[in-house]
């Protein structure tokens, strides 16, 4: 029997979602990325583009995500996977390590003001690495009040922007995928984005869509469930602060989050605003409320006045009622056009995302092949 001939893929959209779902192609699924093109608004290395949400967030494995089964399932998958990521990409960088790839391991503590659901709690303790719940005496000298539930756990943490980078870099320089900067107004015209390596040999052609936000607006596609969760978050340098501190009440979310890599960067925030659409404009009160709030849950970073802000920047989660959206559509009878649908996983990406591109994935190639897994 002959070699089976693999289609042409394009991906739409060149954030987290779009490059997680390369990543599975080529590394998992072993699709050639001559046969791949990344086609996106803005590319990795856009970090001040307002439009481009993947560079702006805090980046780590942590309790913000869902409940639900399917989830649930995400979570542990991206988890369980990401230390095989990682290590591709080390042994293609060649002598550098995860504080400079962006990808690294910190510790990690997160609160509730409530109970959390126990279908998480008992999910992220069959899998996550040094996980023990706090005990009430511990949770006793949380400020500025006891939160009713605590846990601790070892995690993954992202320097979002280098990451981003890096994952693209070797994308391109190990499986020569190819990257596209366009603006698409309908989800068909991907179709014509095509790996300038590509043989072109076989008529099969499959469109991954993980245009986030964008999905609200392209064509083919219109999802009116689409909506932002705006965030605004401060970039400080804290070279004294190493672990991850989150707590979750009911109208508000507080996180310190580190950055793995050589500026020693913090990430504090937040705000969950929901149908806030303004990503080019910050605000002092918010700012002040961000510094007061994760300086008293997290004293060690220093007084509000002291710290050292380098930045601060806003951005849209790209959130859907319902849920992220992954589904298959046969765009003819002959199966020559599939669109696959991967977007909505609202401020999860990082940590979701690497299960929600396999299930992609593997719904794009539908028993065409197996992966590597």
């Amino acid at each position: 029997m002959g070699k089976k001939v693999q289609p042409e893929v394009t991906i739409v959209g060149a954030g987290i979602s779009g490059l997680y779902v390369s990543y599975c192609l080529t590394e998992l699924y072993g699709i050639a990325g001559d046969n791949i093109c990344v086609v996106g608004d803005y590319l990795p290395g856009d970090s001040s583009a307002n439009g481009y949400t993947s560079p702006w967030a805090g980046g780590n494995f942590s309790c913000i995500s869902p409940s639900d089964e399917n989830t649930l399932w995400y979570d542990k998958f991206t988890y369980q996977n990401l230390g095989a990521l990682s290590k591709a990409l080390l042994a293609h960088f060649k002598g550098k390590d995860g504080e400079w790839l962006g990808l690294a391991r910190r510790p990690s503590s997160e609160y509730w003001d409530y109970d959390p659901p126990k279908t998480k709690i008992d999910s992220l303790r069959s899998y996550l690495e040094n996980f023990r719940v706090y005990s009430k005496d511990e949770l006793a000298k949380i400020k500025p009040s006891p939160p009713a539930f605590g846990i601790t756990f070892k995690t993954w943490n992202f320097n979002c922007p280098v990451f981003l980078v890096n994952l693209a870099t070797f994308l391109k320089e190990k499986h020569n995928v190819s990257f596209v900067k366009a603006k698409l107004t309908h989800i068909a015209q991907a179709k014509s984005y095509t790996n300038d390596k590509c043989s072109g040999s076989n008529d099969k052609h499959i469109i991954i869509n993980c245009s986030g936000l964008g999905a609200k607006h392209i064509g083919g596609v219109a999802d009116h469930n689409m909506y932002p969760t705006r965030g605004q978050v401060v970039v400080a340098a804290a070279p004294h602060v190493a672990e991850n501190c989150l707590r979750w009440g009911k109208d508000y979310a507080t996180y310190i989050i580190p950055r793995p890599g050589p500026l020693h960067e913090l990430v504090l925030g937040g705000f969950l605003q929901v149908d806030n659409w303004n990503a080019q404009d910050t605000s002092k009160e918010e700012t002040d409320d961000i510094l007061q709030r994760t300086t008293t849950l997290l004293p060690k970073i220093g007084k509000p006045e002291s710290v050292a802000v380098l930045k601060v920047a806003a951005g849209l989660r790209p959130s859907r009622h319902g849920g992220p959206r992954v589904e298959r559509e046969d765009f003819d009878d002959d199966g020559h056009l599939v669109v696959v649908h991967n977007y909505g996983a609202s401020g999860y990406g990082y940590q979701s995302g690497l299960g929600l591109a396999f299930k992609a994935v593997s719904l794009a190639l539908k028993g065409d092949r197996s992966s590597k897994l």
